[in-house]
């Protein structure tokens, strides 16, 4: 049986069409994919985003152990700064990605997927055996909600007292709430929430994590004061096309253990100066990888999906992972794996229902 939010009534108080996704039952659309995505593009919009893993790591060991155990150089981050990041395996593939957030020194808060949370925490606690740290699981016991878009902004202000010109793109700091009282634990300080300025749709936003006991309350006071901004809930449909313009990668299908970060055009999450789990692999995908992440936008009329061929001049060089018909483009798009060889702008042809239809490559993050 799948898992429920502790947002899942008031999903259906709004008559949204749940689906079962990662173990959860999710809201899949509310008023519709399009038009809550273009209201996160135009507007405001939030996301239940509960299913999110939540794994603190803390201890006087806690930056060896992630400098040790990312690619990203835990020690080089600022407290209360964000990276996005990869957890790999010895031969250098990522088993999922991530967002880690360094408290400080020795603490430090890491978001892996839903899917993978059980599979993360269990690599976690495997790799840190010599190491002075704790590991605590905080998954089922935290909830998160993404708001997001243009006027996001202006709804966080509404509902606190924080000066938000202090807080830059991946970053993120511990807030007091206008109108809830929170308790304390060993992660969250009392009466404060985390707030982040990240998200998974491209647009300026942030995300909310708090105890799960307090979730309906944080969602109907954002409904509240968000209604001057329009602000709207979207669900899993629109946070898939919104990031599919933007180029993120969806674990489990744009890779699945089966990608470097070289391969998945997000080299630049890794720091070569320090040693890591999978470094040594690395070097050596470095100079020897086939295929690499693209996006592709269709001159044709088509519309690319998961698993559809990618052909140039007759010879089949890459598949789809993923493909939407973009709602801000009007045009059918997709990202995949092409021959490293192709270049942004080249002209390629994907099968769609038994037709080879044109698109242009470019870079993943298809929409600027």
């Amino acid at each position: 049986m799948a898992k429920r939010t502790p947002l899942y009534n008031k999903h259906l108080e709004l008559h949204a069409r749940m689906t079962e996704f990662a173990g959860f039952e999710m809201p899949l659309e509310y008023s519709g994919i399009i038009d809550e995505h273009l209201n996160v593009r135009n507007n405001v919009g939030i996301f239940d985003v509960s299913h999110m893993g939540d794994i603190i790591v803390q201890g006087k060991d806690t930056e060896k152990f992630l400098d040790y155990f990312l690619p990203t150089k835990f020690s080089s981050l600022q407290e209360k700064q964000a990276k996005y990041s990869s957890y790999l395996n010895e031969q250098g593939i990522m088993l999922d990605d991530t967002i880690v957030y360094k408290v400080n020194n020795e603490k430090a808060l890491l978001i892996p997927n839903a899917s993978t949370a059980t599979m993360i925490y269990n690599w976690i606690v495997e790799k840190s055996k010599n190491f002075n740290i704790k590991i605590i699981d905080r998954t089922l016991l935290y909830s998160s909600i993404a708001v997001q878009g243009p006027k996001s902004v202006n709804v966080m202000k509404k509902i606190t007292d924080y000066d938000y010109t202090k807080m830059g793109s991946f970053t993120f700091d511990f807030i007091s709430l206008k109108d809830i009282e929170t308790r304390d634990d060993d992660f969250l300080p009392y009466n404060k929430i985390m707030v982040s300025r990240t998200g998974y749709t491209g647009e300026d936003g942030f995300e909310l994590i708090f105890s799960n006991e307090y979730a309906e309350d944080i969602w109907d006071i954002l409904m509240r004061e968000g209604k001057e901004f329009n602000l709207k809930p979207a669900g899993l449909g629109a946070r898939d096309t919104l990031r599919m313009e933007k180029g993120m990668l969806l674990s489990g299908q744009d890779f699945h253990m089966d990608k470097s970060p070289i391969e998945a055009s997000i080299s630049w999450i890794i720091d070569w100066d320090h040693d890591f789990i999978g470094k040594e692999a690395l070097l050596k995908i470095k100079d020897n990888y086939q295929k690499i992440f693209r996006g592709f936008i269709m001159i044709d009329n088509g519309i690319p999906r998961h698993g559809y061929k990618i052909y140039k001049n007759g010879n089949e060089v890459g598949y789809i992972t993923s493909g939407t018909m973009s709602p801000v483009l009007k045009k059918g798009i997709g990202l995949g794996y092409i021959d490293k060889n192709l270049k942004i702008g080249d002209t390629v042809e994907i099968s769609i229902r038994e037709k080879l239809l044109k698109a242009n490559v470019c870079k993943p993050k298809i929409l600027r």
